[in-house]
């Protein structure tokens, strides 16, 4: 009898409830545990080892970071012809190596048998080099040679840190004027170029009107000259200085200081240097740019379009969820015909997001962006302007794709308003539009705001429509520059989300893009949870405000 009243209590169900949601956040704080274990440890500056390794009866020289270690079976191993197991062993263990010096060597990481190592060290002259491209080097500086004719074989780590530390204003100097003041060149005479094509379609190509369009052209490609010549410099300038590097076999290897990005000698330095050199390398793949097939570099382009797509997003689906949700519960007549547009509201939120991606392709992109372009953008054809995957038309996609949770939420949200409000603002000689306006949205947007969380949660890491819509490996401009009209929303971009299907299985070195999928990961739920701890704040303001008025 004690059993069957405990149970009709509703005691027990309070308490699978509570052990599910116990459950449930254990995995959610496993996951991002592990992720974040994973990524970031990426970053951290590890030792390079110099390896003597045996090979039959001869032995070779690895030099290189122990990315992991690992065990299997004697037989196992012996089956998979990786050699002789040690007599007496159940299980052989086995280092993963990453070697770098790709284009020398053709791979950048090897595995190789614990059993077989003779023996192993950390010199402190060892240094490992990132490179534009081809990955990291490592290996001893042999030699520097300067643009003034010099060679340097004394002392060379201190000679090769002065000229990068002065090469660093000169490639600066570059990326200004490749980045903004060729940009705006090429900008500006690709809008004249449009502008005559325009003035011959409209018959008002007039020699007074190609005159003018010409002068400007003609002043944009002195400019340009100019600015080219003084680049030309500055690459031969930046290419003049040298380092000669030895690898682990002995062969040397020449290579220009201007495709340096960083150098380090990670065996002397201290456990809080270490610690400086990770928040700065977590801090370059914030702001930098991708390189080596998204396999190097940073992410700022793949954030920024995260960012902006989710802003534009919201912009879109909060006013359309709104005005939905304020029609069916304030203004419609409540039969069948309501009942049945709920249903399919709910349903929406069922479908796949890849048919939204289908659907933004053929409707927004072909049709609404075709049109466009043959009525605004003549000029430009056959090239597209809007219609070609973009920045607008994937906000527009998702935010059909999360406008049933914000027109659900809305309503709930206005449900939850007294009938006594309404009739107070209407008995004081207030109109039903205005009383909607001051009164009843305003004391519903907690529930918008709440709306516009979950959207905002669902759309930052949808990835399958973004990939018909507008987003891509890597685009060669962020949807904002200083050229008019400032945003670009035609313009395709990086996500986030796409990056890490790029780089995990996209990839042609499977083995150095892994920290980057973990990284960028925890990236992307970082983002998400700063969107939406903004939107929370912002509503609990506004709950706080008019809660005294429920």
């Amino acid at each position: 009898m004690k059993f069957k009243k405990w149970l009709s209590s509703g005691d027990p169900w309070v308490w699978i409830n509570a052990g599910a949601v116990s459950i449930s956040l254990l995995i959610v704080a496993g996951l991002l545990v592990l992720i974040a274990a994973r990524g970031l440890g990426h970053f951290w500056p590890k030792d390079i080892y110099q390896i003597e390794y045996q090979i039959g009866s001869s032995t070779e020289n690895i030099i290189g970071e122990i990315v992991s270690k690992n065990k299997i079976s004697t037989e196992q191993f012996e089956e998979s012809g990786l050699g002789i197991a040690p007599e007496g062993e159940e299980e052989v263990e086995r280092w993963l190596i990453k070697t770098g010096n790709r284009e020398m060597l053709s791979f950048d990481f090897r595995w190789i048998n614990a059993h077989d190592v003779k023996s192993i060290s950390t010199p402190d002259d060892l240094v490992v080099i990132e490179r534009v491209e081809w990955g990291n080097f490592y290996g001893y500086i042999k030699s520097i040679a300067t643009r003034d004719g010099r060679s340097f074989t004394d002392n060379p780590w201190d000679i090769l840190i002065q000229h990068l530390d002065s090469l660093e204003d000169i490639k600066a100097e570059i990326h200004i004027i490749e980045k903004s003041e060729i940009g705006r060149i090429n900008y500006q005479l690709e809008s004249l170029r449009l502008k005559r094509k325009g003035l011959a379609l409209d018959n008002l190509d007039t020699p007074e009107s190609l005159a003018e369009i010409t002068q400007k052209e003609n002043a944009l490609q002195e400019e340009f000259e100019v600015l080219q010549a003084k680049l030309f410099e500055l690459y031969d300038e930046v290419a003049q200085d040298k380092v000669t590097m030895t690898i682990m076999d002995g062969r040397e290897k020449t290579m220009t200081m201007d495709k340096i990005v960083s150098v380090l000698k990670p065996n002397e330095k201290t456990v809080f240097s270490k610690l400086i050199l990770y928040f700065v390398n977590f801090y370059r793949f914030i702001v930098e740019e991708p390189r080596e097939a998204n396999t190097e570099g940073g992410v700022f382009p793949a954030i920024i379009g995260t960012v902006m797509m989710v802003m534009v997003m919201s912009i879109i689906v909060t006013p359309l969820g709104v005005i939905a949700a304020v029609y069916l519960r304030e203004y419609a007549k409540q039969g069948a015909i309501i009942r049945l547009i709920r249903i399919a509201v709910n349903n929406l939120a069922g479908v796949p997001s890849i048919v939204y991606g289908v659907f933004g392709l053929g409707f927004f992109v072909y049709f609404l962006g075709g049109n466009i372009d043959k009525l605004f953008y003549q000029e430009a054809l056959p090239a597209p302007t809007f219609g070609t995957p973009g920045l607008i038309w994937a906000s527009l996609t998702l935010a059909l794709l999360t406008l049933p949770v914000v027109i659900v939420s809305t309503e709930e949200g206005l449900a939850r308003i007294p009938k006594s409000m309404r009739e107070g603002s209407l008995a004081l000689g207030a109109t039903k539009a205005e009383t909607i306006w001051r009164v009843v949205l305003p004391m519903s947007s907690p529930a918008i705001m709440t709306g516009l969380i979950l959207a905002v949660a669902r759309a930052a890491g949808e990835v399958a429509p973004l990939m018909l819509v507008g987003v891509v490996k890597l685009a060669p401009e962020l949807p904002f520059d200083l050229n008019f009209p400032f945003m670009h929303l035609d313009r395709k971009f990086m996500h986030l989300g796409f990056h890490i299907y790029d780089v995990g299985f996209q990839s042609p070195n499977v083995e150095a893009a892994r920290p980057l999928v973990y990284a960028t990961a925890f990236l992307l739920v970082l983002v998400i949870v700063i969107l939406n701890l903004t939107a929370i704040m912002l509503r609990n303001r506004l709950r706080e405000r008019y809660r005294s008025l429920v």
